[in-house]
């Protein structure tokens, strides 16, 4: 069974930074993808990024192009969300998901990523 624990969320003023972390356990192959979303209050879930493990392609949410960053550490089984420049547009509980194979949009779609962390709080000021 695959778990998934997030890490790194906080209070941070309008400019600042955070990094969330990801970690990934119970995967049988080295060969999925990792997808970051977010849910503010009163509004529905939304795809953030998504990168996949084995190749490293991402893709981003076009309101957070150029400000948040994925990556992977697979040698800790760990996937990065680099936030700068954050916005209080931005506050959310920030979750973390699993699908065993990248697909190239498909991930934005409910029911595509197969087990979900329980999330982890940004809150940014303005």
């Amino acid at each position: 069974e695959v778990q998934l624990v997030e890490s790194g969320g906080g209070f941070v003023q309008a400019g600042g930074s955070l990094k969330l972390s990801c970690s990934v356990s119970g995967f049988s192959y080295n060969d999925y993808a990792i997808g970051w979303f977010r849910q503010a209050p009163g509004k529905e879930r939304e795809a953030v990024s998504c990168i996949s493990i084995s190749d490293d392609r991402a893709e981003y949410l076009e309101a957070v192009k150029g400000r948040f960053t994925i990556s992977s550490d697979n040698v800790e089984n760990t996937v990065y969300l680099q936030m700068d420049n954050l916005q209080p547009e931005d506050t959310a509980v920030y979750y973390c998901a699993y699908a065993p194979i990248f697909m190239s949009k498909m991930w934005k779609q409910d029911g595509y990523m197969t087990a979900w962390g329980k999330g982890t709080l940004v809150t940014v000021s303005a």
